[in-house]
């Protein structure tokens, strides 16, 4: 777990951490070995999880040794299938990370919602759902990692 203490604003007590696949973590399918060295850290504070409808047919493989659950997506709307996931593992917990359309609607429902531009592109909607956005997915995943880095964005 990870507390999060932000001026002016109640204590975030994160559990999860829900990541969007194709995109956000994964550029053509492949998982950056510096991303990787982040989710790893991240893994042994948080259960982390990778959304994906796995389009490639690669997640296990490009996620080998990384400490996550894999959910794949089975339905017509994966921004609802989204969306549900995050509600089911209690929303207050969650710091999602995604850029795509389908990614909006858990952006805004997770405690924390974080929007990558990464080199894939990054839709408007997901940004306007978030509540940071990033350049990279690195930079996502060491903001969640660094508090002075939190504290300084989101305080009130």
């Amino acid at each position: 777990m990870i507390k999060m203490e932000i001026p002016g604003r109640e204590l975030l007590e994160i559990a999860h951490l829900v990541l969007d696949f194709n995109g956000t973590i994964a550029k053509d399918g492949h998982i950056h070995n510096k991303v990787k060295d982040a989710i790893c850290l991240l893994g042994k504070r948080l259960t982390i999880h990778v959304l994906t409808a796995d389009t490639r047919g690669n997640v296990s493989k490009a996620t080998e040794r990384l400490p996550v659950v894999i959910e794949r997506l089975k339905g017509e709307d994966t921004a609802v299938e989204k969306a549900d996931f995050i509600r089911s593992l209690g929303r207050d917990h969650v710091i999602a990370v995604g850029n795509g359309v389908n990614d909006r609607l858990m952006l805004h429902e997770a405690k924390l919602g974080l929007c990558v531009i990464g080199e894939e592109g990054t839709a408007t909607a997901a940004i306007q759902a978030a509540d940071v956005v990033f350049l990279s997915v690195l930079d996502a995943l060491r903001f969640i990692l660094k508090p002075l880095r939190y504290r300084a964005t989101l305080r009130t």
